[in-house]
C-alpha cells in the first residue's frame, strides 16, 4: 500500500507543472477569444471545462515524454529539443482546438459531417490562427523552461529564480 501511495505523490507532483501552465495558457486563449469574439455569438469554455482540458493536456505531455522519440536530440544544443517538442505539443494542441471548435459548429448544424462543413465555411481564420500564434508562443516558452530545467537541473533553476543568491560555483 505504502509503494501504491508513493506512486501515486510521485504521479501527481509531476503532473502538476504542465497542468498548471497549460491551465493558465487555456485561460490566456479562452480570454484571447472572449475579445476577439466580442459582440458574436461565442461562448467561452468555463473553468471546469478549462481544468479538465489542463488535467488532459498534461497528462498528455507527461505520456509523450516518455516516448522514446519525444527527445530524439539528447546531445545537440537545447534548440533541437526545444524546437522538436514544440512542434509535437503544437500539433497536439492545433487539433483540440480544432475538434473544440468542430464541437461548437456540430452542436450548431446537428452534425459533425454538417459541422464540419459549417465549420469551413464560417469559422473566421484570422481568429483561429491567432489563437495558433498564441498557443505557439506559450507552448514554446513551456518547451524552452522545460529543457533548460532538464539540463540546468531543478534545484539549480529553483534556486536561480527564487534565491538565495549567489549560486555555488559548479
Amino acid at each position: 500500500m505504502r509503494k501504491v501511495l508513493e506512486k501515486i505523490k510521485e504521479e501527481f507532483i509531476a503532473v502538476l507543472p504542465p497542468t498548471i501552465f497549460f491551465f493558465v495558457t487555456l485561460h490566456i486563449v479562452a480570454f484571447v477569444r472572449v475579445l476577439i469574439a466580442r459582440g458574436s455569438q461565442f461562448t467561452p469554455l468555463s473553468t471546469v471545462s478549462i481544468v479538465v482540458a489542463a488535467l488532459i493536456l498534461g497528462k498528455a505531455v507527461l505520456i509523450a515524454d516518455m516516448l522514446p522519440a519525444i527527445n530524439r536530440y539528447p546531445d545537440r544544443p537545447l534548440i533541437y529539443n526545444v524546437a522538436w517538442k514544440t512542434t509535437i505539443y503544437l500539433l497536439i494542441a492545433t487539433v483540440i482546438h480544432y475538434l473544440e471548435r468542430l464541437v461548437d459548429f456540430s452542436r450548431q448544424a446537428g452534425s459533425l459531417v454538417a459541422g464540419h462543413a459549417k465549420l469551413l465555411a464560417d469559422v473566421v481564420w484570422p481568429h483561429f490562427w491567432a489563437i495558433e500564434i498564441i498557443l505557439l508562443v506559450l507552448i514554446l516558452t513551456y518547451c524552452t523552461g522545460r529543457e533548460l530545467v532538464r539540463l540546468i537541473g531543478r534545484d539549480r533553476m529553483l534556486r536561480i529564480f527564487f534565491g538565495p543568491l549567489p549560486l555555488p560555483a559548479l
